[in-house]
């Protein structure tokens, strides 16, 4: 499995609180798929872009995807655009493929996924190994988690990360993640102003 899924997994666990936004998840799943793309030697960072390295073919299909995605040539993509691009539509992409694995089943619970239909992990070898590595709070899965508010909630650190890399990739997850909580709020507040606008005095 790889980390992205077992964020997934994290995420959608009925023990799990609070409930994550798709769109904050989509964000944390680009930057796991970055960071095991990195582990993998696919890609290494020259700053904050990210620079293309052996092109191997990952076996698992969206992590295939994220490295057939990459920009090949100079000026590389910076790693704050990549968790945009990647992250566009990215939770609803792994929801889809691990229905498709059998990996995610209906809930039996009351807890709902992104769409009208409630899901929750299957008991699977692949939810107690994510559940095994979040138990052990290994630091690349802890460190994302609490991106999207797992945890103990988003931190400007990653306490725990050795490798300098994945501490940009997390840092710019939680900071792609804090301005998307920054552009809802601005939305809610125009929202509410243009209905009193209507309502009147």
């Amino acid at each position: 499995m790889t980390t992205a899924k077992d964020l997934f997994i994290i995420a959608m666990d009925p023990g799990q609180e609070p409930a994550v936004g798709q769109g904050d998840l989509s964000l944390a799943l680009a930057g796991a798929e970055l960071i095991d793309l990195l582990g993998a030697g696919d890609v290494t960072l020259d700053g904050v872009h990210i620079v293309p390295g052996t092109r191997s073919t990952p076996d698992d299909m969206l992590l295939g995807e994220a490295a057939a995605g990459l920009v090949q040539e100079a000026p590389y993509e910076r790693v704050e655009d990549w968790l945009w691009r990647r992250g566009e539509g990215l939770a609803a992409a792994y929801q889809s493929a691990m229905e498709g694995d059998g990996e995610l089943v209906p809930a039996r619970s009351g807890r709902l996924s992104f769409g009208a239909r409630r899901m929750e992990p299957a008991d699977t070898p692949a939810r107690r190994g994510a559940i095994d590595r979040w138990e052990r709070k290994e630091p690349v899965l802890t460190a994302l988690a609490s991106v999207v508010g797992i945890g103990g909630g988003p931190s400007d650190a990653a306490p725990g990360l050795d490798e300098e890399a994945a501490t940009v990739v997390v840092a710019a997850a939680h900071d792609a993640v804090m301005e998307l909580e920054a552009v809802r709020q601005r939305r809610t507040i125009e929202n509410s102003a243009f209905a009193n606008l209507w309502r009147g005095p």
